[in-house]
Formats: C-alpha cells, sequence, structure tokens
C-alpha cells in the first residue's frame, strides 16, 4: 500500500489540504476558509481542518480506515511554542495520521521556495513575519504578534500610514506629498479631509483603508519623495529581519536562502523588491533569494514528504503537479 500524507497550510484567509503519496502523486486538492486559531479559536481551527480533510478524503475516493502516514500542518497564529504544542496536541488527538507535525505557517511558504537546509523566509502581505532554519535542526522566529512585539509593516501598516502621510500632506502637518491628490481619486472625494470625515462618519467602510498600499507604490513609481521614503522603510524592515534571523543561525556569511513571500513581496514592485534584493545581497553576500510564485501548500506538502524521506524525483514531480492542479474550494463533507 502506498504511504499517503496530509498537508495544510491554514492561512488567515484560506486553508489548503493537500491529500498525496510519497511517490509525488497528489490524490486530492481542497481549499476552505480560514483555520487560524487566532481567527477561530482552537475548536474552530479543528472543525475546519476535519471538513477538509473529510472532503480530501472523499475526493481521493479512500475507503473508511485507510491510513495516513502522516499530517503536516502549517498555521498562521502557530506563533508562541505554547500555542504550537497546543495545535499539535489538538491535531494529533484527532487521529488523523500516524505521525502529527505543526509549524507556523512561515515554514511552508519557506519550504515552497527552496530545497536549502539554510534558509530565512520574511513574509510581508497583511502584516509581517519572518523564520530561519539550519541544517543542524536551529530555529530562528520573531514573536510576531503585531504592535505589541514590536513588528511593523505589511499592506495594513502601509495603508495606515499612507493615509496619514497623505492628511498630513494636505493640511500643513507634514510635507507636501502626491499621496494627498492620489488618495483623495482613490475614495471618489475632492481632499483627503473628506476622505477622513467619510471614513470617520461610516460613509466609507474602513475595510477599504488596506487598498491604499496599492496607490502607494503607484505613486512611490512616480518618484514622489515621501512615498518612496515609506517603501524604503519597508525595505528596512524586511533587510533587518533578515539580517536579525540569519545572524541568530549563524547564516549572514554563509550560502543561505531567502525566501521572501507575502501579496505586498510576491507583487515585486520595483521600489521595494530592488532595495530589498540589493540590501539582502549587500549584508549577506552568498545569500539566493528566490520570490515563490507557487501556493505555500507546496511547501506544506514537501515537509511531510520530507518526513516520509523523499527523493529528489519526488520534489519534481509533485511541484509540477500542484502548480498545474490548482486547490479548488471544497464543501464540507
Amino acid at each position: 500500500m502506498r504511504a499517503l500524507y496530509l498537508a495544510i497550510d491554514g492561512g488567515n484567509s484560506k486553508t489548503d489540504v493537500v491529500l498525496g503519496t510519497a511517490e509525488g502523486d497528489v490524490l486530492a486538492s481542497v481549499r476552505g476558509s480560514t483555520s487560524s486559531p487566532h481567527n477561530v479559536g482552537l475548536d474552530g481551527t479543528i472543525t475546519v481542518l476535519d471538513e477538509l480533510i473529510r472532503a480530501a478524503r472523499a475526493a481521493a475516493g479512500l475507503l473508511p480506515g485507510t491510513p495516513v502516514e502522516a499530517v503536516a500542518a502549517y498555521l498562521a497564529g502557530a506563533d508562541l511554542p505554547a500555542e504550537v504544542s497546543q495545535l499539535q496536541t489538538a491535531i494529533a488527538a484527532e487521529g488523523w495520521a500516524r505521525q502529527t507535525i505543526v509549524d507556523n505557517d512561515c515554514f511552508a511558504l519557506m519550504r515552497s521556495g527552496t530545497s536549502m537546509p539554510d534558509a530565512v523566509t520574511v513574509v510581508c502581505g497583511a502584516g509581517t513575519n519572518c523564520a530561519g532554519r539550519s541544517a543542524d535542526g536551529g530555529t530562528a522566529r520573531f514573536v510576531a504578534l503585531g504592535p505589541i512585539s514590536g513588528d511593523w509593516g505589511g499592506g495594513h501598516d502601509l495603508a495606515d500610514c499612507t493615509l496619514r502621510l497623505a492628511a498630513r500632506g494636505e493640511d500643513g502637518r507634514g510635507r507636501p506629498t502626491a499621496l494627498s491628490a492620489a488618495v483623495a481619486a482613490h475614495f471618489d472625494r475632492p481632499t483627503v479631509e473628506a476622505v477622513s470625515i467619510a471614513l470617520h462618519l461610516g460613509e466609507i467602510d474602513r475595510a477599504r483603508i488596506p487598498t491604499l498600499a496599492q496607490v502607494l507604490f503607484a505613486v512611490a513609481a512616480g518618484g514622489d519623495e515621501v512615498a518612496g521614503a515609506l517603501v524604503t522603510r519597508q525595505a528596512d524592515e524586511v533587510l533587518t529581519q533578515h539580517r536579525v534571523a540569519a545572524t541568530r543561525l549563524g547564516l549572514l556569511d554563509r550560502p543561505h536562502a531567502l525566501v521572501l513571500g507575502g501579496s505586498v513581496l510576491q507583487a515585486q514592485h520595483p521600489q521595494l523588491h530592488d532595495q530589498v534584493t540589493v540590501g539582502a545581497r549587500r549584508q549577506s553576500p552568498r545569500v539566493e533569494i528566490s520570490v515563490p510564485d507557487v501556493p505555500p501548500v507546496i511547501g506544506a506538502a514537501l515537509l511531510a514528504l520530507d518526513a516520509l524521506g523523499p527523493a529528489p524525483a519526488v520534489e519534481a514531480k509533485l511541484r509540477a503537479t500542484l502548480v498545474a492542479q490548482r486547490p479548488l474550494p471544497a464543501r464540507a463533507a
């Protein structure tokens, strides 16, 4: 009987589950809602995962009781050691597989971008995070609890800063900037002051504020100094995370991978991407930089296969299969 595995990438907006074999075949690939315990609680996480695993087994045509060797779950919200341990215990108790592996979703992203044993990943999406690993089994990570743990950056912070700079540039408290006119136009208002009032009164949904990150990069591309300085601040934060994680692992002067992920970095805006890549090579000349264009669940699947002892040819087969077969929405079983 072929050895089976379950791979899970659970983010803040979606969860992907892959059911595959140790030979690199993909039997099922399904997608559902967020499974982050920060969003749905521990019980909610287990409920979401159970529904998706049932759907994957059904899609693969597995008979009841067919064993799975390993489940590798990489979840947003698995930030603190206590949270990882709690999730490990809860997932193992469900009996979905004989072996249970749980960690933060940064490690799935990292594995999706490299097979190097020495690696650091920086995630810059809605928020920001960073993790690293070394060939000797060491890891480096940050608490990553937002502003209360010193974090800054990502689309939400960039958007908030864009609105603030636009308002101050318009009323004279800050430097004049093209962000002011761009923000007003983005919300179809005559001024940023009118935007602020409309947000305050609920005439503009505050959920639209994060869309200003795209406005920032467009204005920065036009050469605006204020917008450019904010993009540089984000680049510096990415570089700082890489430097600290690589230093903790003793990798800064050694060959290692830097995997850049999250929507902000994956967009590869030239003003940001160029500063990050040039800066990373300056502080670590032997670094190999990648920006994966594949879903992080591929990394989770590869980590599951690593636990089963794959051959390189299996990795290539799995990557090709999952790139062609993107996860589809799944209904609860």
